[in-house]
């Protein structure tokens, strides 16, 4: 393909998703297989368009008229009725009739079977180009179904999972969960909401969640205690509330709840979150007692990894409006794109969005072989999701903070969307377990899963297959920090809590970057192999120069590194690159 001219764009929308993000191609193509990519191309382009023109074109409506709530009648009684802008409605016809939730839930038109979860991933990665805030009740939608499919056996949860995954806007409801009680906040153990039972599998649920997204859905999953349980995590049950019962489930008969206020957000205006009081409400038991938790990490792995798919949207989106801006603002004569400081700047942005694109997808995909059935996928996934969580969060928000400084005066008012998209990012490391969680979480997963194991196999194995020359520098480097990965954790397998906990933030980040690492020269290597094009062989190299080689003191200013300058086009502006060429300048360099 020729490179792409940036300039030609007014701005980052009015524009097709699928189409201008060659990077998102590339990664959706190589975790789907054959004949599911054939099936997924038109529809992710389809809605690309859409996301690009009506749905962004709506998000900027509702962030300035957010949802309201209105907890009580002119009468007093409790009504909890949270009014939307129309243009909301729009959104979320548009998305769900797409099949953003249904398409990895029921056989889609033209298949005989579901698309994996990477296909659910994918379509969220396009609707949070336009609004990550409403990406949330669509992932919670996901992740409620994912959990109803699983473990809810019964006629009534059956019924709230065809409602789920329904393509029907008349039919069709949304998903939430409420995790968080003010007192335990991260700490879901310490959660003290109580459930007594009524009959079958109905209870009633008494007490109060903190911070509630989406907190007028139907379908929402919370965890709370029955009566004689244990204490911490292993005494919560899991339970469906919804907004309203009745014979049918079709009433207006409010569920015994009071949806107290909604929070002043700093962004993520789309989706309502708020405060719930649970007054004795009806809640249905999900699977068996004493085992919600564990019900839950099923969608909270998903939710993660929605997490970090919008995250790397949003890096996708600020990474195209800074490269339109450059490519048409002119300073001192030329356009800003030509000076060497915002090449640098253009270049690290785009390598930093496919690296958080390809460990994001490499996630999913082991995701989804664990959801299909591959129970050996589990341990890898385990120390997978909360990294790829963890890190993307923090580079979407570098990343939205970055492109506002490119697009300078106005990228800092609400006129223009980089605003917005600050915002937006500024949730995702709260958001499904904070940076400190996380980390833990992977303290966790390789000492009582052995999760190490297969994470140096898979990153063994994807160096394993690089050995074109061009590669054979970063490939070293790759392997360098490969080893000291595995000392670092042999290291904190032997060392006290303390210490281990306050080095899990620094293991997670080499995890991330070698594995990226490798996965990177994998991809290279594949693109060479397959399209005679070196052009991932540079976005590896300038991600194992930035991340993994060690600094020598001068901080490379010293070292004649022209890569930027040498390289714009092809990294930025997705122009082809002869394989031959980069070997032919490392033999001249030598």
């Amino acid at each position: 393909m020729d490179a792409i001219d940036y300039g030609r764009f007014d701005a980052g929308r009015h524009v097709n998703y699928f189409d201008v993000d060659v990077a998102f191609r590339r990664e959706v193509e190589r975790v789907l297989a054959p004949d599911a990519y054939e099936w997924a191309e038109p529809h992710l382009r389809e809605f690309g368009e859409r996301v690009g023109h009506e749905v962004a074109d709506n998000a900027d409506v509702v962030d300035d008229h957010g949802p309201v709530l209105h907890t009580y009648d002119e009468y007093g009684d409790v009504q909890n009725v949270v009014e939307y802008h129309p243009k909301q409605y729009e959104n979320e016809r548009i998305s769900y009739g797409a099949g953003i939730v249904a398409d990895s839930f029921e056989a889609p038109p033209g298949r005989d079977e579901p698309m994996p979860l990477t296909h659910h991933l994918a379509m969220e990665y396009l609707l949070s180009y336009a609004d990550p805030g409403f990406t949330c009740p669509v992932s919670m939608t996901g992740g409620v179904a994912l959990v109803l499919d699983k473990y809810g056996d019964d006629e009534v949860l059956s019924s709230y999972y065809d409602r789920l995954v329904a393509r029907d806007g008349d039919e069709n409801v949304e998903g939430a969960m409420f995790l968080t009680e003010e007192q335990g906040g991260s700490d879901v153990g310490a959660n003290e909401t109580l459930a007594e039972h009524v009959q079958g599998n109905e209870y009633e649920l008494t007490g109060e969640k903190w911070f509630c997204s989406n907190i007028d859905a139907e379908g929402t999953l919370a965890l709370a205690r029955t009566p004689g349980a244990p204490e911490g995590t292993k005494g919560l049950s899991l339970f469906l509330v919804p907004h309203t019962v009745g014979d049918a489930h079709e009433t207006d008969e409010l569920n015994d709840q009071l949806y107290r206020r909604l929070k002043d957000k700093l962004g993520t205006i789309s989706v309502p979150t708020g405060e719930v009081e649970l007054r004795g409400a009806t809640g249905y038991l999900v699977g068996g007692e004493e085992r919600g938790f564990r019900y839950m990490t099923d969608m909270l792995n998903l939710e993660r990894l929605s997490n970090a798919s919008a995250s790397c949207a949003i890096m996708g989106r600020c990474l195209l409006e800074a490269k339109v801006h450059a490519a048409n603002r002119e300073a001192f004569g030329s356009p800003i794109q030509e000076y060497p400081l915002m090449k640098a700047d253009l270049v690290d942005m785009a390598v930093d969005h496919e690296a958080a694109l390809a460990y994001t997808f490499d996630a999913g995909r082991v995701l989804a072989e664990r959801e299909a059935g591959d129970d050996e996928a589990y341990r890898l996934m385990r120390a997978l999701v909360p990294v790829a969580k963890y890190r993307t969060a923090r580079m979407a928000v570098d990343t939205a903070s970055y492109a506002m400084e490119v697009l300078g005066g106005n990228g800092y008012v609400d006129d223009f969307v980089t605003h917005r998209l600050l915002r937006d990012a500024q949730v995702l490391p709260i958001w499904e377990g904070t940076s400190n969680i996380l980390s833990l979480d992977l303290l966790r997963a390789l000492d009582s899963e052995d999760a190490h194991e297969p994470l140096l196999a898979e990153i063994q194995a994807n160096l394993d297959g690089v050995d074109h020359a061009a590669l054979a520098e970063s490939k070293a480097a790759v392997e360098s920090a490969y080893a000291d990965l595995g000392s670092a954790m042999a290291t904190l397998a032997t060392e006290d809590t303390d210490y281990a906990q306050l080095q899990a933030k620094e293991l997670a980040d080499l995890v991330f970057d070698v594995y990226v690492g490798a996965l990177l020269l994998a991809e290279g290597q594949d693109e060479i192999t397959t399209e005679d094009d070196a052009r991932t062989a540079l976005v590896a190299e300038r991600f194992v120069d930035r991340y993994l080689r060690p600094d020598d003191g001068d901080r490379g200013i010293a070292d004649g590194d022209r890569f930027v300058l040498d390289h714009f086009d092809a990294v930025v502006r997705y122009a082809p690159v002869d394989p031959a060429s980069l070997v032919d300048a490392a033999t001249a360099d030598d």
